[in-house]
């Protein structure tokens, strides 16, 4: 799916164009109609900063000739009348019309509610602010731990009213870690969130009161009242709560909620999916921009399911075609050095430098790598280490200094001490397409997608109008 939508994704990187009441057919494909804001779209899109291989107006034709080709195949192969299709394609189209149907006033309600229940969670008593010294004594203490911490506290306590500055005393016994480095100051808090000995005794302060010793099921507290007030009004915290509700993502939410009501609401008994190809339709209507990017969406699942079909996939599994391929274009492969077509491997025990060439010698390339692991290290005890595949001068130390006889440093593999190498050297090119597999796969793809679209070409007409071609991006 993640490789689909990045495929859908490179179709569409931020165009804008010119939106007209005057938008003339610029071409026809396969009989329907192609307008010049379409286009327009797609070139635009496609030839913006960045981009480096930019075409002109008339360049672009042929490329963008052979996407709405490729488009027709897929239709003619019913691709969009898939179940998993159309999921997928509703999935993304989704995402750009859910957001469309939330409003700022629907994002203002849901402001005013959230902060109507904090309101009433706080309730007239308000916000208080507090520091406080703390020594611990939990419930599990025996009665000495309790009466050593009580001795405590209360000499705290004398030597606050004696004049001892609250903050710095804090910082130096406090046992409550967090709130000590700050001189005992608690952020505001209000009523429920406190344990209740503790909530009663700070409510009685006044700003600038200090308790006497509090006991709770902490331990023992002497508390300073720092600051009360009333809950502010809402549009002191507006844009704090807009900007909460959009990092918990309750756009979304309030669309879920949006969507529910209008199914419920609708006389015609519309499902949610009804619901959203309806209201695709309606905002597409008004906006030409969001009506090609839901295009591009639907068209780009499209394009990838049948490119997919076509000459991706296929070119990649059609192991005949690619060793015709390879032995047509052998010389496009050669090297213009050597090779070293084996492994480099690393044993525990010395004789398993022999045991290893004779385990594969017999065995074609690719089947080297499953049959060391099911013989050498096929329990928990690793007897080997193997690097294998084709190797030029400076992939690997051991094969340079063994086979390119460079003077090299190798570095010993700990606890595998012999080192070995087996294989050959290839000095011309690679014996089979599986040496150079990736490149041929590409090659052999890239092929089979000239082959198609010359094939689209001639089954399917496809008319320019060259007088509309030169009026892009100038009306």
């Amino acid at each position: 799916m993640k490789l689909k939508m990045l495929f859908a994704a490179l179709l569409m990187s931020g165009a804008t164009f010119a939106q007209t009441t005057d938008d003339p057919v610029i071409m026809t494909i396969n009989g329907e109609p192609v307008l010049r804001s379409e286009y327009e779209y797609f070139f635009n899109k496609n030839n913006s900063e960045g981009v480096i291989d930019k075409k002109t107006v008339e360049e672009y034709v042929d490329l963008f000739v052979n996407y709405k080709l490729q488009v027709a195949a897929a239709l003619d192969a019913k691709i969009d009348t898939l179940k998993s299709y159309n999921d997928e394609f509703r999935q993304y189209r989704d995402q750009q019309i859910r957001p469309l149907l939330v409003t700022d006033d629907d994002m203002e309600r849901e402001a005013h509610k959230i902060y109507d229940d904090a309101a009433k969670r706080i309730g007239p008593d308000g916000l208080i602010q507090t520091a406080h010294i703390l020594i611990r004594a939990n419930q599990q203490a025996s009665q000495a731990e309790w009466d050593a911490a009580k001795v405590r506290i209360d000499s705290i306590y004398k030597a606050l009213k004696g004049g001892a500055d609250f903050a710095e005393l804090a910082k130096q016994v406090s046992q409550d870690p967090g709130s000590a480095r700050q001189g005992g100051l608690l952020p505001f808090v209000q009523r429920g969130q406190l344990v209740k000995e503790y909530e009663d005794a700070a409510y009685a302060l006044q700003p600038g009161e200090m308790s006497g010793v509090v006991q709770s099921p902490f331990g023992y507290h002497i508390i300073l009242m720092k600051e009360r007030k009333q809950f502010e009004p809402f549009e002191f915290h507006r844009d704090n709560i807009l900007r909460f509700m959009e990092q918990r993502n309750m756009r979304d939410n309030i669309a879920s909620q949006k969507i529910d009501s209008l199914v419920a609401a609708n006389p015609k008994g519309l499902t949610k999916e009804q619901m959203m190809d309806e209201k695709s339709d309606e905002f597409a209507a008004k906006d030409m921009e969001l009506k090609y990017l839901i295009r591009e969406y639907h068209d780009g699942l499209l394009l990838y399911e049948i490119k997919n079909m076509n000459v991706w996939d296929k070119g990649a599994k059609d192991e005949k075609g690619l060793a015709r391929y390879f032995k047509k274009h052998k010389k496009n492969y050669a090297w213009d050095e050597p090779r070293f077509k084996g492994m480099a491997y690393h044993v525990k025990d010395e004789a398993d430098i022999k045991a290893v060439k004779d385990c594969v010698k017999k065995l074609d390339f690719n089947k080297w790598a499953d049959k060391l692991r099911t013989t050498f290290n096929a329990d928990s005890v690793l007897r080997i280490r193997v690097e294998k595949g084709i190797f030029k001068k400076g992939d690997n130390a051991l094969v340079d200094s063994v086979v390119f006889k460079k003077d090299t440093t190798v570095t010993k593999v700990k606890d595998y001490p012999f080192d070995a190498v087996y294989g050959k050297i290839l000095k011309k090119g690679p014996e089979t397409y599986q040496d150079v597999r990736g490149q041929v796969v590409s090659d052999y793809q890239e092929q089979l997608e000239k082959e198609w679209i010359a094939q689209l070409r001639r089954k399917y007409t496809f008319k320019v109008n060259e007088e509309v071609l030169k009026t892009v991006n100038k009306h």
